[in-house]
């Protein structure tokens, strides 16, 4: 088990605190994470997949489970865009924000509808289902107004 720590610590918690975007929650979904690893490594199946992309996906779960859950939802779901454009710590990342990116003068080409889609599904981390429950509008709508936003930004961007 510190083996697997050691190698993959690092990949998996930069996955972590960038779904639920705070460092305790982030080294508790980690942890969690482990412990679900080491509890079932026997079920870990090397000609499916790869060994990371078996813990990942483990992880990942987890953080879903995490941001699904209701303290996490009151704490974080209710903010926009902007609450992370402006709380990036320059000093601990080096990737770019969104906004140095553009992405927000991107997606000021899109409808008022298309773009709070946007924002909750790749933002903000919810499934098209909760957006649908979220707004009290069909899932068929919430995944019409995701299919037609990522159209408009394929025009926008010019991408093929």
């Amino acid at each position: 088990m510190s083996e697997l720590y050691d190698n993959y610590i690092d990949a998996l918690y930069g996955t972590a605190l960038r779904m639920v975007k705070d460092e305790s929650q982030a080294q508790e979904v980690v942890q969690d994470a482990f412990v679900k690893i080491w509890k079932n490594i026997n079920s870990y199946r090397s000609e499916k997949s790869r060994l990371f992309t078996w813990m990942i996906n483990i992880l990942r779960n987890t953080a879903i489970d995490k941001m699904r859950s209701r303290d996490f939802k009151l704490s974080e779901k209710s903010d926009s865009i902007e609450h992370y454009v402006f709380t990036i710590n320059k000093d601990k990342f080096t990737e770019q924000s969104i906004d140095a990116l553009g992405i927000k003068d991107v997606l000021k080409g899109l409808t008022s509808d298309q773009r709070d889609v946007i924002d909750w599904i790749y933002f903000g981390g919810y499934t098209q289902s909760e957006v649908a429950k979220e707004y009290g509008i069909p899932l068929g709508t919430v995944k019409t107004r995701l299919r037609s936003a990522m159209s408009a930004l394929r025009k926008i961007l010019k991408v093929d």
